[in-house]
């Protein structure tokens, strides 16, 4: 079991306190320094360090965003129709499905971390993750299968992914 950090008590208003948690629940993408200049635009000068020990305080912590796929609403009831449709499908069904999928990797992009503050089991709530999407430069695209017999070839495909490739 963890140890329970103790931290010097802190000459910091419960208001300011308030105010912190609000803004990076709000915008968990918001740096420290940015905090920073916001509470100083409030009349509140605060070290950097500070900051970051009354979030820790009060649960927020500061991970790495998640990435996941940008999905619309229409995506989501679609995927949502399928599984409650096809919940009750025998096992025998799956064996006979294919699941491809691709992906594009990013040689020169925007792949980097980006860290954003919030507390422990919602790394994958909208706002703390990272949508991704299927376009930009200098990327290459790979298909793969698997099924129940096992795991298909990884095929890199030239040119723009449809049905016909």
């Amino acid at each position: 079991m963890a140890q329970q950090r103790h931290y010097q008590e802190l000459d910091v208003p419960p208001k300011t306190r308030r105010i912190l948690v609000r803004v990076a629940s709000k915008r968990p993408t918001a740096t420290l320094k940015e905090q920073q200049e916001f509470l100083a635009s409030t009349g509140c000068v605060l070290h950097v360090t500070t900051i970051s020990r009354i979030l820790h305080m009060n649960g927020l912590w500061g991970r790495v965003a998640r990435r996941k796929p940008f999905l619309t609403k229409k995506n989501i009831q679609a995927r949502l129709k399928f599984a409650k449709t096809d919940i009750k499908s025998p096992k025998s069904t799956w064996e006979n499905v294919l699941w491809s999928d691709e992906t594009k990797v990013e040689l020169f992009g925007h792949n980097s971390k980006r860290y954003v503050w919030h507390k422990n089991n919602t790394a994958h709530h909208p706002k703390n993750t990272i949508p991704t999407v299927k376009h930009g430069g200098g990327s290459i695209m790979l298909w793969g299968c698997f099924s129940s017999a096992g795991t298909g070839v990884l095929v890199r495909v030239d040119g723009i992914m449809n049905s016909f490739k």
